[in-house]
């Protein structure tokens, strides 16, 4: 079993400890239920076109694939090659590629180096911390990194209690680019729009506490954690009377460090605590790393900054490796992104896919992120015709994929002894975990494992299912423009693939892909 990390973002969506399903062979799932007489062919078809008519998709897309892992048919396909927004689904293709460029057992290391001596306690010159984009490293309880307080045994270990330098970050393992195209300026500071960053601490996010005070009309008590987070707070919350329902509502502008806290809380009421994005992610590492010393008694004489604002280079000379942080390997990670969904985790993979480019420099990017998705999948022998990808997430607007690639996607990590088990046991398992724990709780609990998609007007459900029968299936639905609820879509959505188990998957069209 592995758990996600305590984090601001598990707190605030109540998260932590999503466990995960290996079902990568038939024995790993529960025995199949009874057996169900197979539908007429005609039936299958007859019941999906049912539900595709429903009222809640009035003017929407909709594509669907599904096919037989076990002999490859074709079960349904509706508009298969549309290209449609595919929101978390993507993460799918994100993570399929990072098992093939980076391994599963790949691990990201964060370096603390000491530039200059060190003389009678004191290092004359710089402390740099270099990352390569680890997206683990995060507080605890609000507070400071566990790590920061290692680190500083490591420097007393060194014989290091002063620093007369600076505190450098150095981002330079991924280009300056924090924030994907196609991301709406209006929500990029709620927690699934965290910027990225090669030096990223606690998925760059802040935990905001809004306390009533003690008397109804005062402005409420609002602070903001971990330290070294860099905003200038702007509080405009108000107590009111009690058993008033809590407004709040939080701001920053693009580029701005000044964030803004507008509402109210009933007085007597227990603290609200929400969690919003910082403006930039090194400066966040580092003056957080700064204090945490400088609460352990080590200080750092000239301050903390990132290498892209240094006025004079760091400190020439050979450097000591103080210590040195690897982060779990790839399965794991891949594993955290998908079972709850983590847009931050999909972004610092795409910039680590860039980075294994011969020609990239050691320098990853989310441009060269893509141009390797696409050559891999080329190189699968999946058509990208259908795949234009401006991020790792699917947070972009801009993004479109197609059902048939998907379902090739997963079809590839099926096949490959190399990527099954632990690509499969990182999806959500229905009725379990992750972002399926509380759908498909009945028939199809635990028989169905999935990437779900949700973004403004797009729901999507990609993976694998067995059925009732016993046969195992390969699934991409995408929905598109609708406006009913997201619930009336999943609803659909499940109810197609009860359709396909109740029909046994004889009505097929009697294509087949493979051998």
């Amino acid at each position: 079993m592995i758990g996600t990390r305590p984090r601001v973002a598990a707190i605030v969506a109540a998260m932590a400890g999503a466990s995960l399903v290996a079902c990568a062979t038939r024995g790993s799932v529960p025995s199949p239920a009874p057996h169900v007489a197979p539908a007429p062919a005609g039936s299958l078809h007859t019941a999906i076109e049912a539900r595709l008519a429903s009222p809640a998709l009035a003017g929407a897309a909709v594509a669907i694939h599904i096919e037989s892992l076990d002999d490859h048919r074709v079960i349904y396909s509706h508009a298969a090659d549309a290209r449609m927004m595919p929101a978390s689904v993507l993460k799918l293709v994100t993570a399929a590629v990072a098992a093939d460029r980076l391994g599963w057992t790949h691990s990201f290391d964060t370096r603390l180096e000491a530039a200059g001596p060190i003389v009678d306690g004191v290092l004359r010159g710089d402390l740099i911390v270099i990352g390569s984009g680890d997206p683990t490293i995060d507080a605890q309880d609000l507070r400071t990194a566990p790590l920061f307080d290692e680190w500083a045994d490591a420097l007393r270990a060194a014989g290091i209690t002063r620093v007369d330098g600076r505190l450098i970050g150095d981002d330079s393992a991924f280009a300056d680019e924090r924030l994907g195209a196609g991301w709406a300026w209006d929500y990029l500071t709620a927690a699934y729009a965290a910027p990225s960053g090669a030096l990223s601490y606690n998925g760059n996010l802040v935990a905001v506490q809004i306390a009533p005070a003690a008397d109804v009309g005062a402005p409420a008590l609002v602070t903001l954690q971990p330290p070294g987070h860099g905003l200038a707070l702007h509080n405009v919350v108000v107590t009111a009377a009690p058993g008033t329902t809590p407004t709040i509502a939080i701001e920053r502008w693009p580029g701005s460090h000044t964030l803004t806290v507008r509402g109210q809380v009933p007085h007597g009421s227990a603290p609200q605590v929400r969690a919003t994005t910082v403006a930039n992610p090194t400066d966040f590492f580092v003056d957080g790393l700064r204090l945490a010393l400088a609460a352990r008694g080590i200080r750092v004489r000239d301050g903390a900054v990132d290498i892209d604002d240094l006025t004079s280079p760091p400190t020439p000379g050979p450097r000591r490796e103080i210590a040195r942080r690897s982060s779990v390997p790839l399965s794991s990670l891949v594993a955290q992104m998908l079972k709850t969904s983590q847009n931050f985790y999909a972004e610092m993979l795409i910039k680590a896919i860039g980075r294994t480019a011969a020609d990239s420099g050691g320098v990853g990017s989310t441009e060269r992120g893509r141009q390797l998705i696409r050559q891999t999948l080329e190189r699968w022998g999946i058509g990208t015709d259908a795949l234009v990808m401006y991020d790792g997430s699917g947070l972009s607007r801009y993004d479109y994929v197609s059902a048939r690639l998907l379902t090739d996607v997963l079809k590839t990590m099926w096949q490959d002894n190399r990527y099954r088990g632990s690509f499969a046991a990182a999806l959500p398992v229905a009725g379990h975990d992750g972002t399926l724990g509380a759908r498909m709780t009945d028939t199809l609990r635990r028989r169905v494992q999935a990437k779900t998609g949700t973004i403004a007007n797009v729901r999507s459900l990609a993976g694998y299912m067995e059925t009732a029968a016993g046969e195992r299936l390969v699934f991409a639905m995408l929905a598109n423009h609708f406006v009913a609820p997201n619930a009336d879509v999943d609803r659909i959505m499940e109810g197609i693939l009860g359709e396909v188990d109740l029909a046994g998957t004889t009505g097929t069209t009697g294509e087949r892909w493979g051998p």
